[in-house]
């Protein structure tokens, strides 16, 4: 069986990926010298590991592919196997993920994998006698399993590298040396979670083989990691693009500009990916149905595929959508960014910036006047990184409820990465940027209530399994001047605002926000709302009896920062009606289809193809059946799903998630910025440090059994309001 996605082009090349490329045209000399000085520039930064660090790794990987050998033989031997067999008996590992793409810099994690044959088993031999040998070496530390994550896996340091350690159980007594995981019958009558754990390794083996250039995928690559980590939308966990979605995406751009040089197939990212009609699926080659009867992303055949907003179908059997975790909010906020990117690299084109404004780091902590703040303490380190590994995997939840309790009115950007109070012992806390959806008409008074929301995602997270003593979780509201200091570098706060992450249209194109806009900002944040008083009274909610203690700060969005960005709308090209999805192979008997898309321009000669035609190209090719325009299921199921730890595991066989419910706003949001209002105070008591409301009683180990679910108005709640119930409560009586 050939590899899918590959075919002959009339000239005898091999062609790649689904469609005909969108340019055959080699580099320019501009392109061999902005490309040197991309290489000279990821090189500046320290993406690149020194000789004597990959010497390392590569003694690791040898240390532990020993270390499994011998563990297999003396499992075998005890359970009564004969001396022949123990000798034939044999492990191996693989690697996957980033090391196993060639992109890894200084101090990145090993993902690595164990295939063991049938009588080694997950549970006793794997996460027992495997975790006590582990155990007793001296350069194992750290050492922590999850045998209950989606994606069971051994996280361990070995001589201060971070490996994390997947098993896969064959169904094979004897496990060959040269065994070849990328064949579809490694994968016959295995469990779920060695299909997932051989995921990782086949996805990956599979993405190389599906670029024309590997070399110069790779350094593509490296830039689009080092773009999304600065641009804080690198995380799949928390929504955005992991290692993998970013692959796969850097892949198809690989595949539709064969011959071209890094410096352009970054433009080329950012133009394509601009102009994508998402939920268009991003597809390296056709999806085979298989021979297993493993499930496969078709949105056809299975309604819960059809409310994903972003997928990027994973290449290896079972093709899967990798990046099930976007919502709308965090949809959009990529959107905006993917079209920075393409509005830097027209100025780097003219001359007019360079790599540094492209990098520029995302200022997250000015681009919103109001966040959550959600912080976690545990007793111990090791609690608290099983508590931090817990709530992290839940975090997507309270974006994902806030959504749906307000019918997709108030958007969430959460911030993927987490600080830490050094003054507070085993602490951590995570933000998540607040704003209406932009577009929507603002009408006087109104709000939006998550009071219930929160407190939801509280009874959620408490109910983790292995919850000990100590671990707390207090979400609160906090205004942007009062953000910790803690969290700027040095715990210096900026003394004057940084650009905004936000992106407002000036003739036509969206633009970073500068200078003039800055200025917009700077009214005071704490401006009372002189009518707030005479507003019409918010929808009344079922109200716990309980005392509290109530402070209330009314806070409003400057309206002259409202009508500085009036009527902005994301950069979007106006793109044909769909009806056509990108062809697959003529032999194939997935739900792609054959020769739908021709490319319209390709020629033999196509160097002088102008930028006009280049576009039309594009959108021919991203052209696809999806309407977004689709209602909210009844119930998402996966807001019901709050007792199952899914910890989610960076780049590995986690992208195929069989059975996943997406509660998600299908629609995904990219408007204008209005007024949000807000009143802020306690739950059920004041804790009030510098500005910030706690939202949480003082009390976490009694989850609150008793809170109602926020209710399924058919007229949205629109107050956001981190108010006391009570107060409704005294008034009412």
């Amino acid at each position: 069986m050939g590899i899918p996605g590959l075919s002959n082009q009339n000239n005898g090349q091999q062609r790649l990926g689904i469609t005909e490329p969108i340019s055959l045209a080699g580099p320019t000399e501009d392109d061999v010298i902005k490309t040197r000085e991309l290489e000279k520039y990821l090189q500046g930064v320290g993406l690149y590991e020194s000789q004597e660090e990959a010497v390392g790794r590569e003694e690791i990987l040898g240390r532990l592919d020993q270390i499994v050998k011998i563990w297999v033989k003396n499992i075998s031997r005890g359970k009564g196997f004969n001396e022949q067999l123990v000798q034939e008996a044999n492990a191996k590992i693989f690697t996957f993920g980033s090391y196993r793409l060639g992109v890894h810099g200084p101090g990145a994690d090993i993902d690595t994998l164990c295939v063991g044959p049938r009588h080694a088993t997950r549970d006793e031999d794997f996460f027992g006698e495997l975790w006590k040998m582990l155990s007793e070496m001296q350069e194992v530390t750290e050492l922590h399993p999850v045998p209950d994550a989606h994606v069971p896996v051994m996280k361990f340091k070995f001589n201060g590298i971070s490996v994390d350690l997947l098993y896969a159980r064959l169904a094979l007594w004897v496990i060959p040396e040269d065994l070849d995981i990328s064949q579809e019958s490694i994968l016959q009558n295995v469990d779920e979670q060695t299909v997932r754990s051989l995921n990782g390794c086949r996805v990956t083996d599979q993405v190389l083989r599906l670029v024309p250039n590997i070399q110069t995928f790779r350094t593509t690559l490296r830039c689009m990691r080092f773009w999304a980590k600065r641009r804080g939308v690198y995380s799949n966990v928390a929504g955005f693009l992991g290692g993998i979605n970013l692959a796969l995406l850097v892949a198809r751009i690989c595949q539709l500009y064969p011959n071209a040089l890094p410096n352009m197939l970054v433009s080329r990212f950012f133009r394509v990916y601009t102009q994508w009609r998402w939920p268009n699926p991003v597809m390296l080659c056709a999806i085979e149905e298989g021979s297993l009867g493993l499930p496969v992303w078709d949105p056809r055949r299975n309604p819960k595929d059809r409310y994903h907003l972003m997928p990027i179908i994973t290449p290896a059997y079972p093709c899967m959508n990798s990046t099930y975790n976007v919502t709308s909010s965090t949809l959009r906020v990529m959107s905006d960014e993917f079209g920075r990117g393409s509005e830097m690299c027209e100025a780097m084109e003219a001359g007019k910036a360079d790599w540094d404004t492209l990098f520029e780091p995302c200022p997250f902590f000015e681009s919103y006047k109001n966040y959550l703040q959600i912080d976690i303490t545990a007793e111990n380190s090791d609690d608290l990184r099983q508590w931090k590994g817990w709530v992290e995997s839940r975090l997507r939840q309270l974006t994902l409820k806030i959504e749906r309790h307000t019918y997709g009115m108030l958007q969430c950007h959460p911030h993927p990465g987490e600080f830490s109070d050094k003054s507070r012992p085993f602490h951590h806390s995570y933000f998540m940027g607040l704003q209406r959806k932009q577009g929507v008409p603002v009408n006087e008074g109104e709000q939006f209530d998550i009071r219930l929301t929160v407190e939801e995602f509280k009874h959620s997270v408490n109910a983790y399994t292995l919850w000990k003593t100590g671990m707390d979780i207090h979400v609160s509201h906090v205004k942007r001047r009062n953000i910790p200091t803690y969290i700027f570098p040095g715990g210096v706060r900026p003394s004057c605002p940084a650009r905004s992450c936000k992106l407002e249209p000036q003739g036509g194109k969206g633009a970073a926000v500068g200078a003039d806009d800055t200025k917009k900002r700077r009214k005071p944040e704490d401006d009372m709302d002189n009518n707030s008083k005479n507003s019409k009274s918010p929808v009344s909610l079922p109200v716990p009896s309980r005392e509290v203690y109530e402070d209330t700060t009314p806070i409003k969005l400057d309206e002259s920062e409202v009508k500085g960005i009036e009527g902005q709308k994301s950069k979007k090209l106006c793109l044909r009606s769909p009806g056509e999805i990108p062809s697959g192979d003529s032999e194939t008997n997935g739900f792609v289809t054959t020769n739908q898309l021709v490319n319209p321009i390709l020629a033999a000669t196509d160097t002088s193809s102008s930028k006009e035609e280049e576009n039309l190209a594009i959108e021919k090719i991203i052209s696809g059946p999806y309407d977004e325009n689709k209602s909210f299921p009844e119930e998402p199921e996966e807001l019901e799903d709050d007792t199952q730890y899914r910890n989610q595991v960076e780049d590995t066989g986690g992208n195929i998630q069989n059975n996943i419910t997406e509660s998600l706003v299908p629609k995904p949001a990219v408007a204008e910025e209005p007024v949000v209002y807000i009143e802020t105070t306690c739950s059920t008591r004041l804790c009030s440090s510098e500005g910030l409301e706690e939202l949480e009683p003082a009390e976490l180990t009694a989850p609150l059994l008793t809170v109602p679910p926020a209710p399924a108005l058919k007229k949205p709640l629109i107050r956001l309001n981190f108010t006391s119930l009570g107060k409704a409560a005294d008034k009412s009586s």
